[in-house]
């Protein structure tokens, strides 16, 4: 009786270092913007290719000196794809569409960019400023796919807000482009599972 009060114990004292792992296992990036840093907790369960893919692209340094290129206020924050000068980047190929994962696009969390295609995104992310439900899975028809949520922001949603509402133009043939480049200096992973 003692042995299992004992073993009862200890899996109940064990029981936040157990939870407090599982929680550490979830990848943590900071985006470096010229408007201050946002940190990024990942969900490599619900979108594993996704996940890997981003940090694939944080790994290799490719994020550096890219910019925020389309800024929609009451809807989101783009980059991840072009230079300050609007050239477009070399990716690696297309990924498959996670968007089936039960994520949701709400304010905060992180979803990846793509075409009129489901499966064409890269590199390019945006980050939704307010809940986004008509961009959420549907169906798996083209128009009903929807954009795969890999992540939340977990500090920095104020920078975001602010990036949100800077002025924008029609810059080289792309809308709502901010007129001063709102620069992402760099994506660094603070964690990884």
């Amino acid at each position: 009786m003692k042995r299992n009060i004992a073993l009862i114990l200890c899996i109940i004292i064990g029981l936040p270092a157990i939870l407090s792992a599982k929680e550490a296992s979830k990848p943590m990036v900071a985006i470096i913007t010229s408007m201050g840093t946002i940190k990024v907790e990942l969900y490599p369960d619900q979108s594993p290719q996704t996940v890997s893919n981003f940090l694939k692209y944080v790994r290799s340094g490719f994020y550096k000196d890219t910019i925020f290129h389309r800024v929609i206020p009451g809807f989101m924050i783009q980059g991840g794809g072009l230079t300050k000068d609007m050239k477009k980047k070399q990716t690696a190929k297309p990924i498959i569409n996670e968007a089936f994962n039960g994520l949701k696009n709400l304010r905060g969390t992180i979803a990846m960019a793509r075409t009129s295609f489901p499966h064409s995104a890269t590199s390019q992310f945006f980050i939704n400023v307010v809940d986004n439900p008509f961009l959420d899975f549907k169906g798996r028809s083209k128009t009903d796919w929807g954009y795969c949520v890999f992540g939340k922001i977990v500090d920095g949603m104020n920078v975001v807000d602010s990036i949100a509402e800077v002025p924008t133009s029609s810059i080289k043939g792309r809308k709502n482009v901010p007129i001063e480049p709102v620069i992402i200096k760099d994506i660094q992973l603070l964690t990884t599972n």
